[in-house]
């Protein structure tokens, strides 16, 4: 699948038009025209992706392991060292479908009923410097486009006055890939948004307002811009970055009004701010990109990612996860009864996610390592089953040993939950077809509702 941005014959018509709607619509079809038929019927049209960095244990939050309790304290492997360290949490069944979730998700566990749990996933990368790309690329070390930025190519935009893609966690550090377009047109990149909004100080995206400019004044310079850059599309024949800019001119003075207002949250009802948290201490940064996913997602943003760092605990983890489950439970809770509530989650996939799991046995006495043999994805809404637990990993926790799921099978089956046949889904570039999943990649459709 590679087809134009958008039509050649439409193209040559809007450079003849060298003023107004012309130079509007030339600018506007790189993000709308891209918006195309997806190859077959889709579950969801939309997906929020709640990113956890660092490696969630899985051993303390979705996976329970009644063995790793029982001999807790007992050498892990003779001559290997490492003592097995027992959850500090409790677990529980919960809902009718009797997932169990650790009592470090209080408010979670009120919507089991919702979650699609992946039990036995596992990738290569054991570093958070090539297992983030990997997540995000299907790459550790080369630059790949993100999964965003792969939705965003197949599907297009839904809205015109927003970005199809936006990601409000930087994950920079890792490189600049994870939420890039690498060679695929700078256009599916991800517009990186604050999560503060108006009440947070400072604006919500950088260089959104004209530090100089009346309105006036900068319909004005975009003309002027439209202009020269038309003329230079006109020589060149094919340009994307160019395209990309144009479009992008064209984004920015829409979005000058429309992002502050869809993040102004003084229009959410007392009850609605106190449900996700915004106003706790614990909870308010987390609380906020909830809720402003919610708003995207209604808006029609087609990519959400948000999400929050300090899940890698290598060291005093019954201290230090307290309080990063504490700081995303309730939001994520609400987010999901807010989804359902708006009869959004029906078509909304939610995916709550990390880079790799962690080690059985403990590190420092009190904390646990990577583990990239076992770790655990839930997904919620968007066409997954309901109250569904796939896959296995052994007593400890330490490795996958039914139903495993490599990162290239969830890209795949997210990619299908949107009506994208990942093996179907290419961009051609240095002489050969690229996908997201490279040559490998299965449709887990056993979690498919």
């Amino acid at each position: 699948m590679n087809p134009p941005p958008f039509s050649l014959s439409r193209r040559r018509m809007l450079r003849g038009t060298l003023s107004g709607f012309g130079y509007a619509a030339l600018a506007g079809m790189c993000v709308r025209a891209a918006t195309r038929e997806p190859h077959f019927s889709p579950k969801a049209k939309r997906v929020i992706l709640l990113y956890m960095q660092g490696g969630v244990s899985h051993l303390d939050t979705f996976d329970h392991k009644p063995k790793l309790q029982a001999d807790s304290g007992k050498e892990y492997a003779t001559g290997k060292g490492g003592r097995l360290l027992g959850s500090p949490w409790k677990f529980k069944q919960h809902g009718q479908s009797g997932q169990w979730i650790s009592e470090l998700f209080p408010h979670l566990s009120k919507r089991a009923d919702d979650l699609c749990v992946l039990t036995a996933m596992h990738t290569e990368a054991q570093a958070h410097e090539t297992a983030v790309p990997m997540f995000h690329t299907g790459n550790p070390l080369q630059a790949r486009p993100s999964l965003g930025a792969w939705v965003l190519y197949g599907l297009g935009a839904e809205t015109e006055n927003l970005p199809g893609f936006i990601a409000m966690n930087s994950l920079r550090q890792f490189g600049g890939n994870n939420h890039g377009s690498a060679f695929l047109p700078a256009s599916f990149q991800a517009t990186h948004v604050k999560p503060g909004g108006k009440d947070g100080g400072g604006d919500p995206v950088a260089n959104l307002k004209a530090a100089h400019l009346t309105p006036e004044q900068q319909q004005a310079q975009l003309r002027f811009l439209h202009r020269m850059n038309s003329r230079r599309l006109a020589r060149d024949g094919v340009n994307h970055d160019l395209e990309a800019l144009i479009s992008s001119y064209e984004m920015a003075f829409k979005m000058q009004s429309t992002v502050p207002d869809l993040m102004d949250l003084g229009r959410e009802s007392e009850a609605t701010l106190k449900a996700y948290g915004i106003g706790s201490t614990a909870t308010d940064t987390f609380a906020r990109q909830c809720l402003y996913a919610r708003k995207f997602a209604e808006a029609g943003v087609r990519f959400i990612e948000i999400g929050t760092g300090g899940w890698d605990h290598h060291k005093d983890l019954k201290a230090e996860m307290t309080r990063s489950a504490a700081a995303v439970d309730q939001p994520i809770a609400a987010l999901l009864a807010d989804l359902r509530q708006r009869d959004l989650l029906r078509d909304t996939l939610v995916v709550f996610a990390g880079e790799f799991g962690r080690t059985p046995f403990a590190q420092f006495d009190n904390g646990r390592d990577h583990n990239n043999r076992a770790f655990t994805v839930w997904m919620a809404g968007g066409g997954v089953k309901a109250g569904h637990r796939h896959g296995l990993s052994d007593d400890y926790g330490r490795e996958g040993v039914e139903g495993r799921v490599h990162i290239h099978d969830l890209h795949a089956t997210l990619l299908h939950l949107l009506g994208l046949d990942h093996e179907r889904l290419t961009y051609r570039y240095s002489g050969r077809d690229f996908r997201l999943t490279d040559v490998k990649g299965e449709v887990v459709r056993e979690v498919l509702a």
